[in-house]
């Protein structure tokens, strides 16, 4: 058995051996021309188990399988034309069931090519009228002969022969069965030709939504001219079945849309999806309703800019507004749009009294100036169950800026999972000493003169933040004489750490007649752990 190298068998040996190998050949991917020569030779002389080719059936093409694409003109001329005909539906209909696929559309289209060069003239270059029946309504799935493979020589006059044999009004009355056809690029070109050329260059609301494809084939300044006003028509443009629109095609279809009054739906920003949802102006975000946000289902915004994330987050928030009594249902609604959301906001839902256990993917999209606002414990109630992934990410940029503000002690109680990096907790150091003072006026002998004593006593105090200040001061009764005589004493006590000072001050005014004075002061300081020193008059 020669297996796979029958495929390589020099053309004069075909003729010559066993004519099963035909089975063989069907085989192989490919067969040279002058192969193909003796494979013809084969098939004409009859000696195969398929007969003389004037006598094939619609069965017997089809049992030939890909040896249909060798087969030349000579032989298709003595196969019966019912045959043909029946051969040609029959690759037509499993054309049409086998989608896209390049390499069947290739073999195909070749078949079909063979299978009808007999029954049609050869197409002559530059021909002005159609050279084969022209193209109804009944045999609609003819256009198929006219799609050339790219790799085609003639593949001009091919789709030349489309636009003659396919008649403008034809093309419009059957448009969804011809777009149902796996078209070309080349003839979808075509087609869009003869749309413009019967509508004029003005198509109806209506027909736009049968465009299909060919809507793809449109520029911007063209779509800037389509009259877009019912969401219907956005919605079918837009739709899948149609194939890929580039995104500056979406922006000008939605700003047509806008710009006569449309408004932008649940269902239409499902069709126009997140990524070219990001692709609007920002005043064309601000025209979204917040009920169209609350039933567009979850919409992937991450590619948006801070701005626009800020605007669609408080439409969001407006929409789900309901729902924050149930904070667990309020998250799921929102969570496509954190990325928006100011660290008030992110801090109440922290606090909400559920688990939020937000994925870390949301986590690091949350706008990087609101998350560094957020406390340790902010973070902890926010991932819940998601808190060790955080160590997984700890070299992110935005997970190191926001470990490098908190607390190192903070990371390590609440967090517990190893981050590194905060802010080492300060060493003990002295505060300013809080303050009493203390000034009694007591009686004295009748003199020429008073004298003033002052004693201050100093005792360390812990480290605060702020200091005390108690000041007294008491004026007793004196006997009426010409002198008195003050003392002042000035106290500094210990106080607890408050986050600002108290000062105390008493006044107990009397009646006294000042005198020239003769001021003495005595300060005393004592270390930790004594008593304040007595003053002496």
């Amino acid at each position: 058995s020669l297996g796979a190298l029958v495929c390589d068998l020099e053309p004069g040996t075909i003729p010559a051996s066993d004519p099963n190998i035909l089975e063989k050949l069907k085989l192989c991917p490919a067969l040279t021309e002058a192969q193909q020569d003796a494979l013809n030779a084969l098939l004409l002389s009859g000696d195969t188990a398929y007969g003389d080719p004037s006598s094939w059936d619609l069965q017997t093409l089809q049992d030939l399988g890909p040896l249909v694409l060798a087969l030349n003109q000579t032989t298709l001329s003595l196969v019966a034309e019912a045959a043909r005909e029946d051969f040609r539906k029959s690759i037509a209909a499993a054309y049409i069931s086998q989608g896209r696929s390049q390499r069947e559309q290739s073999l195909i289209l070749r078949a079909l090519a063979a299978a009808s060069a007999a029954s049609q003239p050869r197409l002559q270059r530059s021909a002005d009228r159609c050279q084969s029946e022209p193209i109804t309504a009944s045999n609609i799935e003819d256009i198929i002969l006219y799609l050339p493979h790219p790799d085609d020589l003639g593949q001009l006059d091919l789709l030349n022969q489309l636009d003659l044999c396919l008649s403008n009004d034809v093309l419009i009355e059957n448009l969804e069965a011809v777009l149902d056809l796996p078209i070309t690029t080349q003839a979808s070109r075509v087609l869009k030709k003869k749309v413009d050329e019967f509508f004029q260059g003005s198509i109806p609301e209506e027909q736009l939504k049968r465009l299909g494809m060919l809507s793809r084939l449109y520029t911007e300044q063209e779509i800037s001219q389509w009259q877009v006003t019912s969401s219907d028509t956005l919605s079918a443009l837009l739709s899948d079945t149609g194939g890929e629109w580039n995104d500056s095609q979406v922006q000008q279809l939605l700003s047509r849309y806008l710009a006569l009054g449309g408004s932008l739906t649940g269902p239409l920003l499902q069709e126009i999806g997140g990524k070219r949802l990001c692709n609007l102006q920002e005043e064309q975000i601000q025209q979204i309703p917040a009920a169209a946000i609350r039933t567009a289902g979850k919409l992937n915004i991450s590619s948006c800019s801070q701005s626009k994330k800020d605007q669609l987050y408080g439409k969001a928030r407006e929409a789900f507004a309901s729902l924050t009594s149930t904070p667990g249902l309020y998250y799921c609604q929102i969570q496509p749009y954190l990325g928006g959301a100011p660290a008030e906001d992110l801090k109440n839902l922290a606090s909400a009294g559920v688990a939020i256990n937000m994925n870390l993917s949301t986590f690091l999209a949350l706008n990087p100036e609101e998350l560094q606002k957020l406390s340790v414990i902010d973070v902890k109630h926010l991932l819940g169950i998601n808190l060790p992934e955080l160590k997984k990410h700890e070299q992110e940029p935005l997970v190191v800026s926001w470990v490098q503000q908190q607390s190192q002690q903070e990371l390590d109680c609440v967090l517990n999972i190893g981050l590194q990096g905060g802010r080492p907790e300060p060493t003990g150091t002295a505060s300013p000493a809080a303050t009493s003072t203390a000034t009694v006026t007591t009686p004295v002998p009748t003199t020429l003169a008073s004298v003033t004593s002052t004693a201050t006593v100093t005792t360390p105090v812990p480290t605060t933040l702020a200091s005390v200040t108690s000041t007294a001061t008491a004026t007793s009764p004196v006997p009426t004489t010409p002198a008195s005589v003050t003392s002042t004493a000035t106290v500094t006590t210990p106080v607890p750490t408050t986050p600002g000072s108290i000062t105390s001050m008493t006044t107990v005014p009397t009646s006294a007649t000042p005198v020239p004075a003769v001021t003495s002061r005595a300060t005393t300081s004592t270390s930790a752990g004594t008593n304040p020193a007595g003053t002496t008059h």
